[in-house]
């Protein structure tokens, strides 16, 4: 069924209403209308994922801090970054994030996962329970063994170009003492390699292609664009459904069985405390009626904040140079026309490494994304001359930040404050990460060829203040926003909903996104956001009677057999 405006003011009633179609709404739709006695509605505020850039992968230089397809968010200045604002992306499409995304596909550490399971109380979210629900969505081009699966919707692919200035910082990690590792997905991340996309032979793989195309041929899923989520409808704490605006005009969509928020990290929040559910006293500043005081709405924002470390260099091609010829930029774009190869198949990032910034760290609590390329930021022309950007983000960081509306007008953006840097962990952290590039890049033999220069922050930046402030100075997300919804146990005041993701204190409610999870996870987060959709056992056999009992290595439903 494709996208259809609605011209009557009530729609339905459906059994269930899903708002956003992120990467966990496409999952969603996908699977609840697999039951064809299920009605489903999905509303996106944004548009159908019918531009070219969206599909190209280096189109994610267009389709960042684009409204077309991005919601173009910023962040409330901030102290952690000298009083900076940053742009906050965040997809405005079909597919979400996942349409404008690096592509980078990374589940994180086991210890993440058994972190959640603790934290919850619901052993469903360790990780090995959620390890087989990773293998059924994959489709892995190694093909299934005992840590990867193929067949499912989820396309995982090796990049398709390589780099010698990004084959020499491999190099020059082995030198430091980084070891290399084949695969980042087996639970334990450690090392340095080529990080694997979610493209099909060179073709962006979105959520939107993956799991609700196929879905949208069902005459039970109906799904709407252009519709821009007012509130919620409540009866008491039950929630009826869900009011919004589309074509010009308002529309009432009734949820039989159940609501369920999949707007995302900054979406939900929002829209759970533009309906009443959320702190009392915000709620009442903003003159919105309190239907539930629920404190934990928009609070416990969580983001991996990445140090934009960029390094002149010589005898080496990057995309800098590469991009200042009309020609060359010609024949790239014949290649990928011809071959779906070369640079237009770039993910912004091909090589990556986890390692500790400290030795007393368990596990990795650093990533890095190395770019042949350096620009100042999206929507700026690369620089003019060779480079490369080695960008260190804390996987674990102490800082918490919130997102709180500005106005009860659904249609102004939240205020979103990250306050990056704000505990002495993460600052200590941040000045061991721009050390520990340092001597990456320009303390080993493997890199001495090309004479690399840093250019940002700068070498002036030497002590730890001043390493703390250059950290400020180029600091930026690496768009991973989560936790404002976050899952917790009953005793847990400041869980928003329960291991099952029900909102606790509202009736037919439930938040399935980034925005539940407690805490981050050791990398980049868009795939977790698939896994965990499809995660809780009891959840999934409250929402239709797809999966018996009997098909559950566990009893329940933990390997999800749809």
């Amino acid at each position: 069924m494709t996208p259809t405006p609605l011209s009557s003011r009530n729609a339905g009633p459906y059994d269930y209403v899903i708002v956003g179609a992120g990467t966990a709404g496409c999952v969603l739709a996908n699977r609840l209308s697999a039951d064809p006695d299920v009605s489903v509605l999905l509303i996106e505020a944004g548009g159908r994922d019918d531009w070219i850039w969206i599909h190209i992968p280096v189109g994610y230089l267009y389709c960042i801090g684009n409204p077309r397809t991005d919601w173009c968010y910023r962040t409330e200045p901030d102290p952690g970054l000298n009083g900076r604002s940053i742009l906050y992306p965040r997809g405005r499409v079909l597919g979400g994030s996942s349409s404008i995304n690096a592509m980078l596909y990374l589940r994180g550490q086991a210890r993440d996962y058994d972190g959640w399971a603790r934290l919850t109380g619901e052993e469903g979210w360790a990780w090995r329970n959620v390890l087989p629900v990773f293998m059924k969505t994959e489709d892995h081009w190694r093909g299934a063994d005992e840590k990867h699966g193929e067949g499912g919707e989820w396309r995982v692919e090796p990049t398709r170009l390589r780099w010698e200035i990004i084959e020499a910082f491999r190099d020059a990690a082995l030198e430091a003492g980084i070891a290399w590792t084949e695969d980042f997905n087996r639970g334990d991340n450690s090392g340095v390699s080529r990080f694997e996309v979610n493209q099909r032979r060179g073709v962006r793989w979105s959520a939107a292609k993956a799991f609700l195309r196929p879905a949208m041929k069902r005459p039970n899923l109906t799904v709407l664009t252009g519709a821009l989520v007012k509130k919620l409808r409540l009866e008491g704490r039950r929630v009826l459904g869900v009011e919004f605006f589309q074509g010009g005009g308002e529309v009432f969509a009734g949820a039989q069985r159940e609501t369920i928020l999949s707007a995302g990290s900054i979406g939900s929040p929002q829209v759970l405390q533009l309906s009443g559910i959320g702190p009392g006293a915000l709620l009442q500043r903003h003159g919105v009626p309190v239907a539930h005081d629920l404190p934990g709405v928009g609070e416990n924002l969580q983001d991996h904040l990445q140090l934009r470390m960029a390094f002149k260099v010589k005898n080496a091609l990057t995309l800098n140079t590469m991009l200042s010829s009309w020609w060359t930029k010609a024949r790239i774009g014949l290649e990928y026309a011809l071959f779906r190869a070369g640079p237009m198949t770039m993910a912004p990032s091909q090589m990556g490494a986890f390692v500790r910034s400290d030795p007393s760290q368990p596990t990795p609590d650093l990533e890095y994304h190395v770019q042949p390329i350096s620009l100042d930021k999206f929507g700026d022309p690369p620089h003019a001359f060779p480079a490369f950007t080695a960008s260190p983000c804390n996987l674990r960081p102490t800082s918490r930040g919130h997102v709180r509306i500005a106005s009860p007008d659904p249609r102004a953006y939240p205020a979103i404050q990250c306050n990056y840097l704000s505990t002495p962990e993460d600052r200590k952290v941040a000045a061991a990460a721009l050390r520990l590039t340092r001597r990456i890049v320009t303390g080993t033999q493997a890199m001495k060829k090309y004479e690399p220069e840093e250019f940002t922050p700068g070498p002036a930046f030497q002590s730890e203040e001043e390493l703390v402030k250059a950290a400020g100075n180029i600091g930026t997300t690496i768009f991973h926003p989560v936790g404002t919804c976050k899952m917790g146990r009953a005793d847990d005041a400041s869980a928003v909903v329960d291991p099952k993701l029900r909102v606790r204190g509202v009736e037919r409610l439930r938040v399935i996104d980034a925005s539940i999870m407690p805490t981050i996870t050791s990398g980049n987060t868009n795939s977790r956001v698939i896994a965990k959709t499809l995660v809780p056992c009891d959840f999934c056999l409250s929402l239709s009677s797809l999966i018996p009992r009997s098909s559950c290595s566990l009893g329940r439903c933990a390997v999800v057999r749809w």
